[in-house]
């Protein structure tokens, strides 16, 4: 694809900001912002990623992935801001996320320890485990908000933290694992996922493309799972005072 044939996907870019003129959603800027933004960072990603695959070596890998985690913690933590430590869940959250699905691929060799798939598959886990992570945020803080009353009745009755909040932190866990396990439901009969799509059109067998696809979706599910329940028990405690009080500021 050549830099004009790629210039004319702006188009794409052309329709959003006509309707949100037309319909004054007062959109245009941050569309023009986030459109700019991908832009640069792409092109900057392409130029780096070149470099590291180039040279393969073990440290390019590890410095890519301690980008890639410490920009995904900064920008989730913004939706959890009520929850003393957040910062440092979300580190510790998102790290066993890629080590978990990374040792596994690795420990039993179902991928080579090349940085032709360590990043990749790496940003995905990462990029996944952000969004996952903020959509539990938004969720446990709603859920805790709607409950307050319930939450502290329980605690005056004698009941923990954990009993006050059980029934909240399960239903954001929830909330996060969900749309994983349904987009699962109906992957190859709705949509095709990108990596398989980017591999077919790259030219690999579709065969090889679809056994690619399922370790990912695989790998999906246990990153969702980990960063849901991982995140959830270490943030509901934050919550409370050591006076085993509900905070109020949620």
């Amino acid at each position: 694809m050549s830099y004009f044939t790629l210039s004319l996907t702006l188009f794409f870019i052309l329709i959003p900001l006509v309707l949100s003129k037309t319909l004054r959603l007062d959109l245009e800027r941050d569309v023009l912002v986030a459109t700019v933004r991908a832009i640069v960072q792409l092109l900057l990603v392409g130029y780096i990623l070149t470099f590291v695959f180039e040279g393969n070596h073990p440290l390019y890998m590890l410095i890519m992935i301690i980008i890639m985690i410490t920009t995904a913690v900064l920008n989730a933590r913004k939706k959890g801001q009520h929850i003393k430590g957040i910062t440092w869940k979300l580190a510790v959250t998102i790290t066993t996320v890629e080590v978990v699905t990374q040792g596994i691929l690795l420990g039993f060799k179902i991928v080579p320890a090349t940085a032709q798939y360590v990043i990749p598959i790496s940003g995905m886990m990462i990029g996944n485990a952000m969004v996952l992570s903020i959509l539990f945020l938004n969720r446990f803080a709603a859920e805790v908000d709607a409950h307050q009353d319930e939450i502290e009745l329980i605690l005056s009755l004698g009941g923990t933290p954990k009993q006050a909040i059980h029934h909240q932190l399960i239903q954001a866990i929830k909330a996060g694992v969900s749309p994983t396990i349904e987009s699962q439901k109906t992957i190859g009969l709705v949509q095709l996922p990108g990596m398989m799509s980017g591999q077919i059109i790259g030219g690999a067998d579709p065969m090889q493309a679809v056994q690619f696809q399922i370790l990912i979706i695989f790998a999906l599910l246990t990153n969702a799972a980990i960063s849901s329940i991982m995140l959830g028990f270490l943030s509901y405690p934050a919550l409370f005072t050591k006076q085993m009080q509900l905070l109020k500021e949620q």
